[in-house]
């Protein structure tokens, strides 16, 4: 089947969203999917709604998270780019082959959470979900003027800025977790504790790289090339500022090269050495850049032993180019599914029943993060904080932990993501390398 018409059938349930409203749509289960193995998830009773004192020492320093508050339904508000103001902006008929590519992110993230949804629901997880469109014409300010998200125990989404400042400020003030599921950025946020980042900050993977190349060569030359902007200058910065942060007494100093366009692979080869391991790290994020520096490199490669090492937006770059057939490049992500587990082949096996299509990462991410958090929600209370370390891995492997922007204080910043997987880049998949 056409791929464009198997993306109709998948938007076909969201027409329904449409009618029924440019914002929002309760969930409830249907009661038609059937859920992962047994044997993975058993069922569970919803426990009584019980609110218990706050404890003598709060964890992390946030009152809130001293409490135990457990319910027998929870509320849960979804967010997701759907754009179904523009989609259905003059009718309410599918739009089949002209339906905007824009729209298939937000789309697929929101099937799978909704998948997961339905998964729980029939373990015996009582939810009322509401989703809303990240990107209709009711702005998130007027939901949040309307009363529409009080009394929400837990908000997930897939938002940049400025919905996710905008939803941040609003779970500070009400105390309510909220994950970020899809957005690289902090986007500003320095003082919400209740906020959760799971798509790790470049920070993040630039402490994430410097501890994998300082403790995988015993023997090597590490080598940081970035250009003279001012984005690139930072993320050097940020290096610098892990390495001076790593105890380790096996870390090596980092050479620092500033190149351009114009920097000849004679230039390069002045810093890389014939004996050791040459561990290169580039900041470039765009696939442009990071061709033009490959290319330098591929010169070298025959007489200096290269490790190249990028940044998390390479693992889209498509490097077939004979040129960089024998360079052993790598890239950090947050994120990694080799679609052998249960949950995994379910979501496979349910988009090909049903849209004759493979389901993209979006879908896997948003299944991943929905069944991950909602379960935290039910089994420890709207609070589950203090348990994020103790959750059972659904797909992939999350590590949450406080982020202190502010000196002196105890209270975190934000939880943010910090297991960042080192994926080689290989012809037909790729592989991790740690973890």
């Amino acid at each position: 089947m056409n791929y464009l018409v198997s993306i109709t059938k998948l938007f076909t349930g969201l027409a329904l969203l449409a009618l029924i409203s440019s914002c929002s749509s309760t969930r409830k289960s249907s009661g038609k999917v059937d859920g992962p193995p047994p044997s993975l998830s058993k069922p569970v009773a919803a426990p009584k709604t019980e609110e218990k004192k706050v404890a003598a020492k709060a964890p992390f320093n946030v009152p809130a998270f001293g409490k135990e508050v457990k319910k027998a339904t929870y509320n849960i508000a979804f967010f997701t780019p759907l754009y179904l103001d523009s989609v259905f902006a003059t009718t309410t008929d599918i739009p089949g082959r002209n339906m905007p590519k824009y729209v298939l992110p937000g789309l697929e993230f929101y099937e799978g959470a909704q998948l997961a949804l339905d998964s729980l629901q029939q373990q015996g997880y009582q939810l009322k979900v509401t989703v809303y469109d990240s990107k209709a014409k009711q702005s998130i300010t007027s939901l949040i003027r309307s009363k529409a998200l009080d009394g929400t125990d837990l908000i997930i989404g897939a938002i940049s800025n400025p919905e996710l400042k905008e939803l941040s400020d609003f779970a500070k003030e009400k105390e309510i977790n909220l994950v970020s599921g899809t957005f690289p950025n902090d986007a500003g946020i320095n003082d919400n504790p209740f906020l959760y980042i799971a798509n790790s900050t470049l920070k993040a993977h630039c402490e994430a790289l410097q501890h994998y190349v300082q403790n995988a060569f015993s023997n090597k030359n590490i080598v940081l090339f970035h250009r003279n902007t001012p984005f690139e200058i930072k993320l050097a910065g940020d290096f610098k500022a892990s390495y001076d942060k790593l105890e380790s007494n096996k870390k090596s100093r980092i050479r620092e090269v500033v190149w351009n366009d114009a920097t000849t692979p004679e230039e390069i080869s002045k810093y890389l050495l014939t004996d050791r391991t040459n561990a290169v790290i580039i900041t470039a994020l765009d696939e442009a850049g990071a061709k033009t520096l490959l290319r330098k490199l591929s010169v070298s490669s025959t007489t200096y032993p290269l490790q190249i090492f990028g940044m998390p937006t390479w693992d889209l770059f498509k490097l077939k180019e004979p040129e960089f057939k024998d360079l052993q490049i790598y890239y950090s992500s947050p994120y990694f599914n080799d679609k052998t587990d249960a949950y995994s082949k379910y979501i496979n096996d349910y988009f090909r029943r049903i849209y004759k299509v493979r389901p993209s990462d979006m879908a896997y991410k948003g299944f991943d993060l929905t069944y991950y958090f909602v379960k935290l929600l039910h089994n420890n209370g709207v609070y589950f904080n203090s348990k994020v370390d103790d959750a059972q891995k659904v797909i992939t492997s999350y590590d949450f932990q406080p982020v202190y922007l502010k000196e002196d204080t105890s209270t975190p910043s934000y939880f943010e993501n910090k297991n960042i997987y080192i994926i080689q880049k290989g012809d037909s998949a790729d592989i991790k390398m740690n973890k």
